[in-house]
């Protein structure tokens, strides 16, 4: 795993071994970027569910104001922590080593982008999804990444389903909020 482009790009990324850690592809990762490409630069970045850290890196690298990486497991934000340090990217990322449900409730940051990659087939993507619309500005953009079999609603909160793209067996959504549908 890498970072494809921007200040850190080409650097190697560490990842975390397990059966419960299925990082993004780099395909995936691409696409993802495309989709958001101009909405990038200077923004504030969520990586929900972080793992290694690495969309929120990404994020970084192409000139996001901020990142914030949240993920429940200690060992998934060392990870995070040594991904930015080696990227020298440490100082406009803010890791908080708790879960999604009690980050999205206490946190009073804005967001213009959220990456949503939780477990899959656990319920949580649709309750995380529920509470990030209500932690986001009206100009942002929701990206949840789950099996294309898993079932999300249209609409949370403010924010409505506006694309979605097919990966093999890994859909990719974006949410924005309903003044700003294209």
């Amino acid at each position: 795993m890498r970072v494809i482009t921007g200040s850190a790009r080409g650097r190697r990324l560490e990842t975390l071994d397990g059966e419960d850690v299925r990082p993004t592809t780099e395909k995936i990762k691409e696409a993802i970027f495309s989709i958001i490409q101009f909405e990038i630069e200077g923004r504030a970045f969520l990586d929900l569910f972080a793992g290694s850290g690495q969309m929120g890196i990404e994020a970084l690298s192409r000139g996001t104001k901020c990142a914030y990486f949240v993920d429940n497991s200690k060992k998934s934000l060392d990870t995070v922590k040594r991904n930015l340090k080696a990227a020298k990217l440490e100082q406009n990322a803010k890791t908080f080593a708790m879960d999604f449900h009690g980050f999205l409730v206490s946190n009073t940051q804005e967001f213009d982008i959220a990456f949503l990659d939780p477990p899959y087939r656990t319920g949580a993507l649709q309750q995380a999804l529920e509470l990030v619309a209500r932690n986001m500005k009206k100009t942002g953009v929701i990206i949840a990444e789950n099996p294309t079999e898993e079932e999300i609603l249209s609409n949370y909160a403010n924010f409505v389903l506006d694309r979605q793209y097919r990966y093999g067996k890994i859909k990719i959504s974006t949410f924005r909020h309903k003044d700003f549908i294209k």
